[in-house]
């Protein structure tokens, strides 16, 4: 049986898509050192990652929105969205047949009418500061972390002007001063107000 946990990473930034991780865990597996990923480091959080791909008691998927869509929706529409989109790959991967257990980080719900359509049950339960109390929200954090980070420094190389890699989208002195003299790209988020 599997403890499912969710997160995302991104919703204040001003450009690059909305990151959510979905990790199942087999009930009872214990970590040690184990923490939120915004309080380890970027080397500890790929360790983690590779670990994460490397241990067959371990699950992931990962749900993204990009700018476009969160524009048109809203930033706290779209996690939930991403939310759900990767909790749809994970139970995919995990199989029908069973209901799962899902714990999602304050602020996160799926569309579980969605879920219902596509023939999985599933227990959700919201919780405040979950990345700092549930192993399986932990782990989502850092899956969402690593995912993201990479894809903006990928971004930095078609975009350089912005300086993707060194803040990741979000709204540093040095990215607003970039927006400022080079305006807006396609990778930011229009509805996002850029003082």
């Amino acid at each position: 049986m599997y403890l499912i946990g969710v997160d995302e990473v991104g919703r204040g930034a001003l450009a690059g898509p909305v990151v959510v991780g979905a990790v199942a865990v087999v009930t009872g597996k214990r970590f040690s050192d184990l923490r939120d990923s915004k309080k380890l480091t970027p080397g500890a959080r790929k360790g983690w990652l590779a670990y994460i791909k490397n241990r067959p008691e371990i699950i992931y998927a990962v749900g993204r929105v990009y700018p476009k869509k969160i524009d048109k929706v809203n930033i706290s529409k779209a996690a939930n969205l991403a939310a759900t989109h990767a909790c749809l790959r994970l139970f995919t991967r995990l199989g029908r047949g069973e209901e799962f257990k899902v714990y999602l980080d304050g602020g996160l719900y799926l569309d579980e009418r969605l879920i219902i359509s596509r023939g999985f049950i599933c227990k959700t339960k919201t919780i405040i500061k979950g990345d700092e109390k549930v192993n399986a929200i932990k782990l989502a954090s850092i899956v969402a972390k690593v995912t993201r980070d990479r894809y903006m420094v990928k971004l930095s190389n078609t975009y350089p002007k912005y300086g993707f890699a060194l803040h990741k989208g979000y709204g540093t002195s040095h990215h607003l001063k970039a927006i400022k003299k080079h305006g807006s790209s396609v990778v930011h988020r229009r509805s996002f107000k850029i003082k």
